[in-house]
């Protein structure tokens, strides 16, 4: 008579997120076009792409360097902290299912009240007409986003290692093909080692996510700086934020139960 043991609420946990991770991988093996970019093709100025990719990665390094106290301002991290320290006992006391997933509602509670932030501010600034301005907006609110994840998750966001990681999650959730792929086991590598690749460089790892959030939200930035129709535009910010959130929920989920195992 055979037995099968019976999988702990951990083990359906890991299961269950490997499973997701797989599903958002897979999705974005190829990158079709939308109609609505391949129409917007001919209209756009070839200069608009470096002027995005510049606008972000000054995005990116201005917070990195100044922002993040500020940031900070419009959340209680001491108070994030010591969520996770809770949930982190109560689930080391019962393990079950629901204290397990206690971690990532809290996540996707805090995520969905910034892509709500962040839908309003894009389609407001649409509406008036404002495209590249409102990139250093979106973007401290997609980071603030992270943040807050990432706390959620029992993981800091202070030091260079931290920084790089978060880079590579933003840039993995808007990329495709290889360049998905090549980010993925990045990502992957630091979750098993904690270690940075040997050459990092934190300035090139901004280009790098700047370039592939700027590619993504080209065309619906170009519409964002035209008045009114630009608060369609400006609905894409909560998108991709959306996109950026459930890849960041996956990757500090993972890293949350990996260091649990150990």
């Amino acid at each position: 008579m055979l037995f099968f043991k019976r999988k702990t609420p951990y083990e359906k946990e890991l299961a269950a997120l490997l499973k997701r991770e797989r599903r958002f991988l897979e999705l974005r093996k190829n990158k079709k076009e939308s109609f609505i970019n391949r129409k917007l093709e001919k209209f756009v100025p070839k200069k608009l792409q470096g002027t995005l990719d510049s606008a972000f990665a000054k995005a990116f390094g201005l917070i990195f360097e100044k922002g993040t106290k500020v940031i900070e301002k419009t959340y209680n991290r001491e108070g994030l902290e010591i969520d996770f320290y809770e949930n982190d006992y109560r689930n080391g006391v019962l393990e079950s299912k629901k204290t397990l997933r206690a971690f990532s509602k809290k996540a996707r509670a805090a995520g969905n009240k910034n892509l709500l932030f962040s839908g309003a501010a894009g389609i407001g600034m649409g509406i008036l007409g404002v495209g590249i301005p409102d990139i250093p907006v979106f973007t401290a609110l997609l980071l603030k986003s992270v943040y807050e994840i990432a706390l959620d998750y029992g993981f800091d966001y202070d030091s260079e290692k931290e920084r790089a990681f978060i880079l590579w999650v933003i840039e993995g959730a808007v990329s495709y093909g290889e360049n998905i792929e090549e980010t993925n086991e990045k990502i992957e590598f630091f979750i098993k080692t904690g270690k940075l690749p040997e050459g990092y460089d934190q300035s090139e790892a901004i280009k790098s996510a700047a370039s592939n959030l700027s590619k993504e939200l080209l065309y619906m930035k170009f519409v964002q700086g035209i008045p009114i129709i630009g608060a369609v535009g400006g609905f894409y910010d909560a998108v991709y934020m959306k996109r950026i959130n459930e890849f960041a929920n996956m990757k500090y989920r993972k890293r949350m139960l990996l260091k649990m195992k150990k």
